[in-house]
């Protein structure tokens, strides 16, 4: 029995290639961050959020943390790419944050004793969830405030009650970080409702009204079930929407080119609809995951290209100095035909190049040099074009759902749909004669009878320009100039 359906879809068909060998794009990150610091995180956890710079991500988000609390505090590796980036702040993101402050804390309240001076008494404590706060006898915000320095972890308790307080014995709650794991990120739904994790990536288009264009989890991508998960919910995003996933490959036990291929392959990091990097990288004493920096200038592409994403993230300056490779690791980096040893195991990374390190690979995760895939799996922006075009088609045609299907109406998308094929053409995104079809031989009786129909289109991406050889012969033709012959 075929599907039933019911709205405006939009599929992947078969490749159409002789040689097999949306209106704007929104990354939306999963993760934890410092909610614990807002005095009110209601609809911050487990719920989509929009973040547009700094000040917007320290209001949103509890504080912009410093890259030592990165680990603990995932999403704010993505604040700082994007929006404390020398090469230029791009945005926004979309973020859900899955640290919530009322289940990942400590089983009893911490107690301390504070002196007061001026008014005024200071506690250095880390990861306090500011909302438990709680002094006897005494009303927040009638008999004192409180107020926190993330960057030194000093909480300040400023009395403003009639009578001054010498001393007073303050309770309160932390985060408990190891709550927060692959299973919470992941995240699902609840026999009562609840979404969480991953699973709330379904709330982005009806909270934000934006179709989500790309997934990250700084952090948690180097999990296999956080990569599964990222790739399964990649696809049919409300039934609707596809996006391509930014993944990482771990340092941590993977020390090298070769370690990192096997990594990959055993772990089955393999999925045209992702792409994959290793190892890490640093600028001073911030360590960044390359997948969470490509990203920021895949981003960056597709402003500048006017929101249509078909340039790939590869061979872009990124603000970083070195490689990175863990905690006490003796390599000192690689070289470009290093780089390309694992560019061609469809691992994307970093290399110096004219002044620069920059991003390195333009392949999905599915590609191997010499090995099996699909024409559409080789490079990173044919399958986010085909997403874009997909997703385009459907977000064009929602509305017209339940209209009379009139040879009007038929012949309106075939108009429409090829414009904006034309469109992409004169852009540069995808080349030749890109059609659009409405096919007897797709909608047969039985569909339209059931109301379903099939519009069937062709495009051909543009591909990047992943190598280019300059063949230099020699010749001894020059050696005429000697005896009065033509320069």
């Amino acid at each position: 029995m075929a599907d039933y359906k019911y709205g405006v879809y939009g599929k992947i068909g078969d490749d159409i290639a002789k040689n097999a060998s949306e209106a704007g794009t929104a990354p939306v990150y999963i993760g934890t961050a410092p909610v614990n610091f807002l005095s009110d995180y209601a609809g911050k956890v487990n719920m989509p959020v929009k973040i547009s710079n700094l000040s917007d991500a320290a209001k949103k988000l509890g504080h912009f943390s410093n890259s030592k609390k990165w680990a603990k505090y995932t999403l704010c590796e993505a604040v700082a790419a994007h929006f404390a980036n020398a090469n230029g702040n791009v945005g926004p993101i979309y973020v859900i944050n899955v640290l919530d402050p009322d289940t990942h804390k400590s089983e009893a309240p911490t107690t301390e004793e504070l002196t007061f001076t001026n008014r005024k008494a200071t506690l250095v404590v880390e990861d306090i969830i500011l909302k438990s706060i709680a002094i006897e006898d005494k009303v927040l915000g009638t008999d004192f405030t409180v107020s926190f320095d993330f960057t030194n972890d000093t909480l300040t308790i400023t009395d403003i009650g009639e009578t001054a307080m010498k001393t007073a014995t303050i309770s309160f709650d932390t985060v408990e970080h190891e709550q927060i794991t692959e299973s919470v990120v992941v995240g699902g739904e609840t026999a009562d409702g609840k979404i969480t994790g991953i699973a709330a990536l379904k709330l982005l288009y009806q909270t934000c009204n934006v179709i989500p264009t790309y997934l990250a989890a700084p952090g948690w991508s180097d999990k296999k079930t956080v990569y599964e998960a990222l790739v399964s919910s990649s696809q049919n995003i409300n039934g609707h929407w596809s996006a391509f996933v930014y993944a990482d490959i771990p340092v941590e036990g993977v020390k090298t080119i070769e370690a990192a291929k096997k990594w990959k392959a055993d772990n089955g990091y393999n999925s045209g609809f992702s792409k994959v990097f290793w190892p890490k990288a640093k600028n001073g004493d911030d360590v960044y995951h390359l997948a969470t920096l490509a990203l920021a200038e895949k981003l960056r592409c597709d402003l500048k290209n006017g929101n249509v994403p078909f340039e790939t993230d590869g061979n872009k300056p990124i603000p970083v100095s070195a490689l990175y490779f863990g905690e006490g690791s003796n390599i000192p980096g690689f070289d470009k035909s290093d780089a390309n040893e694992l560019t061609a195991n469809g691992i994307a990374t970093a290399i110096y190049w004219e002044g620069n390190w920059r991003t390195w690979g333009d392949h999905t995760a599915a590609f191997m040099f010499g090995g099996s895939y699909k024409a559409r799996e080789i490079f990173d922006v044919n399958m986010i074009m085909l997403f874009y075009i997909t997703n385009s088609f459907q977000k064009e045609w929602g509305t017209a759902i339940d209209q009379p299907m009139t040879t009007a109406l038929r012949d309106t998308i075939l108009n429409r749909e090829k414009e904006k094929l034309d469109a992409l053409v004169a852009l540069g995104a995808i080349i030749g004669t890109p059609t659009v079809e409405f096919l007897e031989s797709n909608n047969d009786e039985s569909e339209i009878l059931n109301g379903n129909f099939r519009w069937d289109i062709a495009a051909t991406n543009t591909p990047p320009l992943k190598s280019a050889t300059g063949v230099v012969c020699y010749t001894d033709a020059g050696f005429s100039t000697y005896f009065g012959g033509e320069n």
